[in-house]
């Protein structure tokens, strides 16, 4: 009988310092580079000491300048290192984004599969921490579209750690999304020793036969507790994360729309054009018959930022009352 590895309980960005450790400890052509990830050690700590460990060579502090920071860790990961690119937050990715898109996403293919490029470029990303216009932004719509490209932005610390190791071993590029206000709020444990999970493979969190509901990152955990609560009135709510964004696990979602009949999607980014427009498209193309209700996405609304004023904020992030409600309203229907 295998015996299982013992854990440690740690919060998310325990989980993120501890992957980044190992990976550094196991493989020396793992390097970490990125604005204030030497002698600061990340805005979150994330990397505090690592500069000491491992030196300069590896731990590779940056100008500000986010397409210098891809471009140069693309050319790495040709040349056969293992670079992992941060970026500090989110809402600063775009002026990589032509290396990210016409470089890192397209090196396989347009190379004949000569050349890969296992690069993981991680950055902290949504609201609900009073950031405002330039520190709440969500990205995956934006990069979901691109072919070659892969996104994975996980809820618990025990997946941060699997999903990581995985794309730190996958041979193309891996855009990893980390809520910032599951950092600290977010704990679990945590199996010691090298694991991965599979990229693209979703998990059911809670099991339920009367609406299906599809989540990833903080919403989640929000999800999850509206489910306890319509539980309460007799309502039976599967919850499904996502865990990767892209490759997308259509088995899991179409296997559980087809039980329960009935689809909610769930994400922080706006509505339009957003994940939930895909996840939509692909249960009407292959499960349609099976519906009994409309598909419904609740979302950030359609508009260009998230606002500093807490209205506004709670105004446009979704809170477990207005999930539950949600909820009720579609098993009911």
């Amino acid at each position: 009988m295998a015996v299982a590895a013992p854990t440690t309980v740690m919060n998310n960005v325990e989980a993120v310092r501890q992957t980044l450790y190992e990976a550094l400890k196991s493989d020396e052509r793992t390097l970490i580079m990125g604005e204030d990830v030497g002698a600061r050690g990340n805005v979150f700590l994330i990397t505090k000491g690592f500069l000491d460990e491992f030196g300069p060579q590896r731990i590779i502090d940056t100008p500000l300048a986010e397409a210098s920071i891809v471009g140069i860790a693309v050319g790495m990961a040709m040349e056969g290192l293992r670079p992992i690119a941060e970026i500090q937050f989110a809402d600063f990715i775009y002026p990589a984004f032509n290396q990210i898109v016409g470089e890192a996403a397209k090196t396989r293919y347009r190379s004949n599969g000569d050349y890969t490029c296992p690069l993981v470029i991680r950055t902290p990303y949504g609201g609900g921490v009073r950031g405002a216009l330039s520190h709440s932004v969500s990205i995956e719509a934006l990069f979901y579209h691109v072919p070659g490209l892969k996104i994975v932005a996980p809820s618990f610390p025990a997946d941060i750690k699997g999903l990581l190791n995985a794309s730190i071993d996958d041979p193309d590029p891996v855009l990893f999304l980390e809520h910032k206000k599951t950092y600290r709020s977010v704990k679990g444990e945590v199996p010691s020793g090298h694991y991965t999970i599979p990229l693209g493979k979703a998990e059911v969190k809670v099991s339920g036969d009367q609406l299906t509901v599809v989540s990833y990152g903080l919403y989640v955990h929000q999800a999850l507790e509206a489910a306890k609560r319509v539980a309460a009135d007799g309502m039976s709510v599967e919850v499904i994360d996502l865990r990767s964004i892209r490759p997308m696990d259509r088995t899991t979602i179409l296997d559980s729309v087809r039980k329960t009949r009935k689809l909610l999607i769930i994400h922080e980014d706006n509505k339009f054009g957003g994940i939930g427009a895909e996840i939509a498209a692909m249960v009407v193309e292959e499960a349609f018959f099976d519906l009994d209700a409309p598909i419904r996405r609740l979302c950030g609304p359609d508009v260009p930022a998230m606002g500093y004023a807490l209205p506004l904020e709670e105004e446009f992030m979704i809170s477990p009352d207005r999930m539950a409600d949600a909820m009720r309203e579609m098993v009911r229907f």
